[in-house]
Protein backbone atom coordinates (compact mmCIF):
# COMPACT_ATOMS: atom_id res chain seq x y z
CA UNK A 1 0.00 0.00 0.00
CA UNK A 2 1.43 3.75 -0.96
CA UNK A 3 1.64 6.51 1.06
CA UNK A 4 -0.87 8.18 -1.29
CA UNK A 5 -3.18 5.14 -0.55
CA UNK A 6 -2.78 5.63 2.96
CA UNK A 7 -3.27 9.26 3.37
CA UNK A 8 -6.37 8.70 1.18
CA UNK A 9 -7.96 6.78 3.68
CA UNK A 10 -7.18 8.60 6.48
CA UNK A 11 -8.82 11.79 4.55
CA UNK A 12 -12.01 9.71 3.79
CA UNK A 13 -12.17 8.49 7.43
CA UNK A 14 -11.80 12.04 9.08
CA UNK A 15 -14.46 13.34 6.22
CA UNK A 16 -16.94 11.13 7.46
CA UNK A 17 -15.97 12.12 10.74
CA UNK A 18 -16.71 15.32 10.26
CA UNK A 19 -20.16 14.92 8.35
CA UNK A 20 -21.15 12.61 11.01
CA UNK A 21 -19.86 14.58 14.81
CA UNK A 22 -20.00 18.18 13.02
CA UNK A 23 -18.14 19.56 16.05
CA UNK A 24 -15.78 18.73 18.61
CA UNK A 25 -15.28 20.17 22.01
CA UNK A 26 -12.17 20.11 24.22
CA UNK A 27 -11.22 21.60 28.10
CA UNK A 28 -9.29 24.41 28.67
CA UNK A 29 -7.72 25.18 32.12
CA UNK A 30 -6.75 28.27 32.72
CA UNK A 31 -4.91 30.15 35.37
CA UNK A 32 -7.31 32.73 37.28
CA UNK A 33 -5.55 34.08 39.87
CA UNK A 34 -2.49 32.64 41.94
CA UNK A 35 -1.81 34.69 45.60
CA UNK A 36 0.85 32.96 47.59
CA UNK A 37 0.58 29.43 48.22
CA UNK A 38 -3.26 29.55 46.87
CA UNK A 39 -3.53 29.16 43.00
CA UNK A 40 -7.65 29.29 41.47
CA UNK A 41 -7.84 27.34 37.79
CA UNK A 42 -11.09 27.84 35.21
CA UNK A 43 -12.34 25.05 33.33
CA UNK A 44 -13.84 25.77 29.76
CA UNK A 45 -15.27 23.64 27.67
CA UNK A 46 -15.02 25.26 23.88
CA UNK A 47 -16.27 23.80 20.96
CA UNK A 48 -15.48 24.01 17.41
CA UNK A 49 -17.64 23.61 14.77
CA UNK A 50 -16.60 21.46 11.48
CA UNK A 51 -17.75 22.80 8.15
CA UNK A 52 -19.25 20.71 5.71
CA UNK A 53 -17.27 21.84 3.02
CA UNK A 54 -14.30 21.04 4.51
CA UNK A 55 -15.50 17.79 5.16
CA UNK A 56 -16.71 17.37 1.55
CA UNK A 57 -13.48 18.16 0.68
CA UNK A 58 -11.68 16.07 2.39
CA UNK A 59 -13.69 12.73 1.13
CA UNK A 60 -13.50 14.55 -2.66
CA UNK A 61 -9.46 14.97 -1.90
CA UNK A 62 -9.37 11.46 -0.37
CA UNK A 63 -11.12 9.52 -3.23
CA UNK A 64 -8.95 11.54 -5.85
CA UNK A 65 -6.10 9.82 -4.03
CA UNK A 66 -7.14 6.33 -3.97
CA UNK A 67 -7.96 6.46 -7.72
CA UNK A 68 -4.69 8.02 -8.72
CA UNK A 69 -2.46 6.81 -6.25
CA UNK A 70 -3.15 3.55 -7.26
CA UNK A 71 -1.91 3.80 -10.83
CA UNK A 72 1.65 2.84 -11.54
CA UNK A 73 3.11 5.12 -14.47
Amino acid sequence: MTIARIVGILLIAAGVAGLVMGSFSYTQDTEAVKLGPLELSVKQEKTVPVPVWASVGAIVVGVGLLLVGGKKG
